[in-house]
């Protein structure tokens, strides 16, 4: 039975949407796990030092495919084997990160897709920016382990700042207690916002990064209250607001000034929501 390694950078939690996606498109081609093939899961959790030897192992075992949704982890497979078939999913130019020859004839053993999320990092800055317009000084979170997509948000971000009339100060994070004193200095230097780069270990840590913001500004909570919002927690001082949408029948408290609300069916789908931010 061939076997596939899918090695993902993010946690198996946040990557279920990822893997059920994966299979239903295996399904779609007449392969099912179990029956006619094997899918080994492989989730680093941002350890990105367990990726040479991870590889390595795939190889010696002649796996059939290696399936690589991440910058990361295809760079990784790529200078690992020359002959093993490649698959995967990049947020930047696979031409310009050395994966492909061209766009219209890869060559070599690897092929796959560009989400473009590097690719539109001005964009989002210049998006934020309208969010938060009075706003001059941003924050840049970049995870350095990650080095590519590091390199390249911090290029872009700087490039685009002037033009937009911000400074921009980049802070790293690689690990949860990074994240944690990244907010902490943050919150110190009151910045305007938080721009973070398209990294999965910080996709895998958004519940962090909800708490954080809501502990350390005083945002609205909704995506960590079960009944309603309390007054303390959404009131004049508050700096800005959460442009996240509530749950159905959430009460407020008279001191809110809701920007946007739609209907959802639980708070779990409040805690999927992208975390938005609005002036007041």
């Amino acid at each position: 039975m061939p076997v596939v390694g899918f090695v993902r950078d993010g946690s198996a939690d946040t990557s279920a949407r990822l893997a059920a996606s994966f299979r239903k498109g295996l399904n779609e081609t007449g392969y099912f796990e179990g029956q006619n093939v094997t899918v080994e899961y492989h989730w680093l959790e941002g350890q990105y030092n367990r990726l040479p030897q991870l590889m390595a192992d795939l190889v010696r075992r002649q796996v059939a495919v290696i399936a690589t949704p991440g910058n990361v982890t295809t760079a990784a497979a790529k200078a690992a084997t020359a002959t093993i078939p490649i698959v995967f999913g990049v947020g930047d130019n696979p031409v310009r990160l050395g994966l492909v020859a061209s766009l219209a004839h890869p060559g070599g053993n690897a092929t796959g897709i560009n989400f473009f999320s590097q690719e539109v990092v001005a964009k989002r800055l210049r998006l934020l920016q309208e969010l938060v317009p009075k706003a001059v000084r941003f924050a840049v979170l970049v995870n350095p382990a990650n080095a590519a997509v590091a390199e390249n948000t911090v290029r872009d971000a700087q490039q685009a700042a002037p033009a937009l009339g911000l400074q921009i100060q980049v802070y790293n994070a690689s690990t949860i207690p990074e994240i944690d004193a990244a907010f902490a200095t943050l919150s110190r230097e009151h910045v305007g916002a938080l721009f973070v780069a398209a990294d999965a270990f910080f996709v895998s840590r958004r519940g962090q990064f909800a708490t954080l913001t809501a502990r350390d500004r005083t945002y609205w909570k909704c995506f960590m209250e079960s009944g309603s919002i309390p007054a303390r927690s959404c009131t004049e001082r508050s700096p800005l607001i959460c442009l996240c949408s509530r749950p159905p029948n959430l009460s407020l408290p008279s001191t809110c000034k809701p920007h946007a609300h739609s209907e959802l069916r639980s708070h779990q789908d409040c805690l999927r929501l992208p975390m938005r931010w609005l002036s007041k």
